[in-house]
């Protein structure tokens, strides 16, 4: 009889234990956005900067022949989409090609798509240290047809995190810009 009770007890707070991590990682964001990356004017930026406010957070460089560019016009068309609850969210644009996407060629190439896209970079520990945050994949690809000789694969998701910098959704490369922007107006 004890160790039936005994065996119930344990049963109990074995239980307990799991709803309340259950409960806790229910709520929990999978994943939150944190990086420490120098921005296209050379400001050290970091996700606390943009507390208080959603962030569509892309990764990709501006060597980019195809999804890069794409995406970043989605990024726009959506931008240009919110109106004025624009100011309530914050377009980031990640280089994974720090040697090739200095502040200066970023300052260059954000601009293009928005005016209010901010380009993120940094050292390549830097970057490497970023992406273990955020579940994204880059590599290096030797192409003697590429600039400088090479091109970068990478996950072409755009992310969305919500003002206190956990994942709230993600959209995969071609999800058009009406689609993101109805989605970002019922979470705004």
């Amino acid at each position: 009889m004890a160790g039936v009770a005994s065996l119930a007890f344990v049963w109990l707070l074995l239980w307990s234990d799991y709803r309340a991590d259950r409960a806790r990682t229910d709520n929990d964001p999978a994943f939150v956005a944190a990086f420490e990356l120098t921005d296209h004017q050379g400001v050290v930026r970091t996700e606390e900067d943009f507390s208080g406010r959603w962030m569509l957070v892309f990764f990709g460089f501006s060597n980019c022949p195809d999804v890069c560019p794409t995406t970043l016009s989605e990024v726009a068309a959506v931008m240009d989409g919110l109106g004025d609850n624009a100011a309530r969210v914050q377009p980031i644009f990640i280089t994974i090609d720090p040697e090739r996407d200095t502040p200066m060629a970023l300052a260059e190439f954000v601009p293009l798509f928005d005016a209010n896209i901010i380009g993120l970079t940094g050292t390549p520990e830097q970057i490497a240290a970023t992406s273990e945050t955020f579940p994204i994949f880059f590599e290096r690809i030797e192409e003697a047809t590429a600039p400088d000789g090479y091109t970068m694969g990478h996950t072409s998701h755009l992310f969305l995190f919500d003002p206190e910098a956990g994942f709230a959704d993600s959209w995969p490369y071609g999800t058009s810009a009406e689609e993101i922007l109805a989605d970002l107006e019922e979470r705004i």
